[in-house]
């Protein structure tokens, strides 16, 4: 039986434990049967053969990528391969790549309180990755993004004021869908540090959202 690949690339800042998260995302991953490949090197992402993969997962805090390279993995996406992060993975990724920005479909630009207590309300009960998964409280850094609007928004949470003020009761999206090409991406703010996908609701998400973006066989 043939094995889908997925193609885990990490990095960047230590604080986000890039290393230990890749390290999840691989044993999610394997444990449902992917073939999976987890290095430190950015240059896989724009591999000849990238677009094998049916999975790539960047756990990676800024960096840089050729552009020749990119141009290689945002063709794969557009092809039909996945694009799947969480928290500074897709959020803050290459930020000086606006072909990447594109497919990821959010930048990162603030977390007001640093790690404070935060609801996630899931707007989307009836969508597979949500499924049984009620509103929860979660203390992490509540991320402030800018995102497309063409994503389809799962989960949000609620900006309350007390540290930005001017941002009192904005709404943001915490989880979200959408597609760049034929590729599907997924996106979770949740997960500043490894052992946050540990708990098992961000586990669940992470879980759902990798398996929906990764392309079928």
């Amino acid at each position: 039986m043939t094995r889908r690949k997925a193609l885990v690339v990490y990095g960047g800042m230590a604080l986000h434990t890039p290393k230990e998260g890749a390290e999840t995302v691989r044993d999610i991953l394997e444990a449902h049967d992917f073939a999976v490949d987890v290095t430190d090197d950015y240059d896989a992402l724009g591999a000849d053969d990238v677009g094998t993969n049916a999975l790539v997962v960047p756990v990676i805090t800024d960096g840089e990528l050729s552009k020749e390279k990119m141009a290689k993995l945002i063709g794969a996406v557009q092809a039909g391969t996945g694009l799947a992060g969480y928290h500074m993975g897709l959020a803050t990724s290459f930020r000086a790549s606006v072909p990447f920005r594109y497919a990821a479909s959010c930048y990162w630009v603030s977390h007001p309180g640093d790690i404070i207590t935060y609801r996630v309300d899931v707007t989307r009960p009836d969508h597979p990755i949500m499924d049984g998964i009620g509103s929860f409280e979660h203390t992490s850094e509540q991320y402030y993004l800018n995102y497309d609007p063409a994503v389809e928004v799962l989960a949000t949470t609620t900006f309350s004021g007390a540290f930005h003020p001017w941002r009192k009761n904005v709404v943001m999206p915490v989880v979200f869908t959408t597609t760049h090409g034929k590729g599907r991406v997924f996106y979770s703010s949740l997960g500043h540090t490894a052992a946050e996908l540990e708990i098992p609701d961000v586990r669940a998400i992470l879980t759902r959202g990798l398996l929906w973006a990764a392309r079928a066989l």
